[in-house]
Formats: structure tokens, C-alpha cells, sequence
């Protein structure tokens, strides 16, 4: 399968997630930024909340594609064999260090400041746009279960067969396509380029709306609903009043 673009690829995976995971009123988390847009169509479809938890590659020093490990928003941090084989505490500190510090700047860029929400007891989905190491997405496993996730589902529309052994810390990996000869996540796309912080701002927005007149006319049915329970109950005493009445003429 050759995915169109993300928005094509978040919906095929959205249908293919719903059987097993829209009843557990699941919460989607999209990483930056690909990963995002890739949620917006699973949590659409799903009908659940979509949250944007930030994740940054480690990326090895002059071979920047490269990552050795990753840090999450949380500082939760994970770093592979070859990246503690290969490089110096104090070189991993510094590398660290900056991407934290770009943490910073898109957690107030993208939720304005806003803390994580709370994760206990739910279930978690994880959708990136694809998967090569999975080294991004291992320390937010690791975020997910210090906030106390029942269940944590990595999901992505493509991946290779192999990736890094930390990924099966989640509880299930779900992947729509593993190219045999896989070499990069985007080779399962016609287009793949980069999604820009202004895209991602304005899906944000979008989904906020959707979530706004989601819940106003929940609101409007919870009311409508109480409205004619309420005129289903004054229709009953008037006529039990009714009764009584006729059977004390009588």
C-alpha cells in the first residue's frame, strides 16, 4: 500500500484501529510534527481526544538523520547501545540539553503551556507517521506509564520489520505496512514533506473547533433530553391527578 499523503495515511489507519480500540474512549497522542496530523484523523474517527506530546531525537554529533536516543517532554530519556557505546556522558548531556530546551519552546508553541492530562487508567494510543528506529517513541512509552496508562498502543501506517527491542515495552505495536525492503518511512508515501509548525498550528485549531461544537451539541441533546423527560414527567402526575379526581367524583 502507497499512502497519498499523512491526511490519506491517518485515515486508513483510523479505520484500522477503530474495531479493536473505539469502544475504550481511548486518548490519541501524535508526535511532532508528522505524527500529528496522522492523530488528527485516528482521534477523529475514534471520536477521542487528541493531545500532542513532544518527543525529540538524539541525534549523533555531524550526522544529524542519525539519532542515538531521544528525550521526552518529561525528561524522560532514552539512549541505544550504539549511543552509549559510541559517544561521552558529557557529549549525551549536551545533546540532551539542547533538544530539551526545543521541548520547551513547542510544548508553549503547541499547548500554550498547558500540562500533560491525566493518563491514569486509559488507554493510550501513540501515532507517529512511521516508524525506522521507534527510538523517538520509546521514552514516551516510558511518560505514559509514570502517568499510570492502563494500556499503551504504538500506531503508525508504516514500519520496517525490525526496530529498536524498547518499542515492545508498549503493550501493542500496531502497524498498517511493513515493506519488505524497507529504508525509510517515506517510501510508503507519494508525498512526504515536511509538516511545518504553521500546519500543525492551524490542525490544532481545527480540531479544537471540532471538539467545541462536539461538545456544545452534546450539551444541547443532554438538554433536549431533560426537556422532555421533564415534560414526559408533568404529562404523568397530570394524569395520575386526573384519575384520582374522576374516581373521587365517581
Amino acid at each position: 500500500m502507497i499512502f497519498e499523503n499523512r491526511a490519506h495515511a491517518g485515515k486508513e489507519l483510523a479505520h484500522f484501529l477503530e474495531p479493536k480500540y473505539k469502544h475504550l474512549n481511548p486518548l490519541v497522542i501524535g508526535i511532532p510534527r508528522g505524527g500529528v496530523e496522522v492523530a488528527y484523523y485516528v482521534a477523529r474517527q475514534l471520536k477521542a481526544e487528541l493531545l500532542v506530546v513532544i518527543s525529540k531525537k538524539l541525534p549523533f554529533p555531524g550526522r544529524s538523520e542519525y539519532g542515538f536516543g531521544a528525550v521526552t517532554e518529561d525528561h524522560s530519556v532514552y539512549i541505544s547501545e550504539q549511543g552509549k557505546d559510541g559517544l561521552s556522558p558529557e557529549v549525551i548531556n549536551d545533546i540532551a540539553e539542547k533538544q530539551i530546551l526545543e521541548i520547551q519552546r513547542r510544548i508553549e508553541k503547541y499547548r500554550h503551556g498547558k500540562p500533560l492530562p491525566d493518563m491514569k487508567g486509559r488507554t493510550v494510543i501513540v501515532v507517529d507517521d512511521g516508524i525506522a528506529t521507534g527510538v523517538t517513541l520509546v521514552p514516551v512509552i516510558a511518560l505514559c506509564k509514570k502517568r499510570k496508562a492502563d494500556k499503551i498502543v504504538i500506531a503508525a501506517p508504516v514500519s520496517g520489520t525490525r526496530f529498536d527491542k524498547n518499542l515492545k515495552e508498549a503493550d501493542e505495536i500496531e502497524v498498517l505496512v511493513q515493506p519488505p525492503q524497507f529504508y525509510a518511512v517515506g517510501q510508503a508515501y507519494e508525498k512526504f514533506g515536511d509538516f511545518t509548525d504553521e500546519e500543525l498550528m492551524q490542525l490544532l485549531v481545527k480540531a479544537e473547533t471540532e471538539k467545541e461544537v462536539k461538545n456544545d451539541s452534546d450539551s444541547l441533546h443532554s438538554t433536549e433530553n431533560e426537556s422532555t423527560e421533564e415534560t414526559q414527567n408533568k404529562a404523568n402526575i397530570a394524569a395520575e391527578l386526573h384519575i384520582r379526581f374522576s374516581k373521587g367524583k365517581k
